[in-house]
């Protein structure tokens, strides 16, 4: 009994300092989405240009995402080669929910049911040639273009932004898309 007591007491505490961890750990500053987003324009083929290395990108090359907007989510179509550029090809298909309130500029996708992640746009032009993605918590990032190539200007503002904005661009790796058309 009295074993019993202790261990409900250490992990009563165990968990009192995680909590007190979390509420006394920084909180990054709010991040800013641009101020709208057509879906319908949005919609299409996107080049992955640059990512913060995640665990679900690990091995692929040649990475793209096809967006399709449905009746009150759009349709998420990610692709990539693992292994080589020549490799096999690899996909998730996932939905991806509008915030409400934020004019399409924020959305949560979901790929795995009940989980779901942030998906802020940071930056995107009028005419929707290429856009700066990114997580509030800072750690996903992802440049991207309507194109297998982006100019090294544009690519450099982006990166800028993206440090300005709090990421940590030291971690960006640029995207290898040399594979052939599929």
């Amino acid at each position: 009994m009295k074993k019993s007591l202790v261990f409900a007491g250490v992990g009563l505490g165990l968990l009192a300092v995680g909590a007190l961890f979390l509420a006394l750990k920084p909180k990054p500053a709010p991040l800013p989405t641009v101020s709208s987003v057509d879906l319908q324009r949005y919609a299409g083929k996107w080049y992955e240009i640059a990512v913060i290395p995640n665990r679900f990108e690990k091995g692929c090359h040649c990475t793209t995402a096809v967006y399709t907007p449905r009746e009150g989510y759009v349709e998420v179509n990610n692709s990539c080669r693992k292994g080589s550029a020549s490799g096999k090809e690899d996909g998730a298909l996932g939905k991806a929910f509008p915030v409400e309130g934020s004019n399409n500029t924020k959305l949560r996708v979901q790929f795995f049911w009940p989980f779901r992640g942030d998906y802020w746009i940071l930056d995107l032009p009028d005419d929707y040639s290429h856009a700066l993605v990114g997580s509030p918590d800072r750690k996903y990032l992802w440049i991207l273009a309507r194109t297998r190539t982006l100019d090294a200007t544009v690519y450099n503002q982006l990166e800028q932004k993206a440090q300005t904005l709090g990421f940590d661009t030291r971690k960006l790796v640029k995207a290898d898309q040399s594979c052939p058309d599929r």
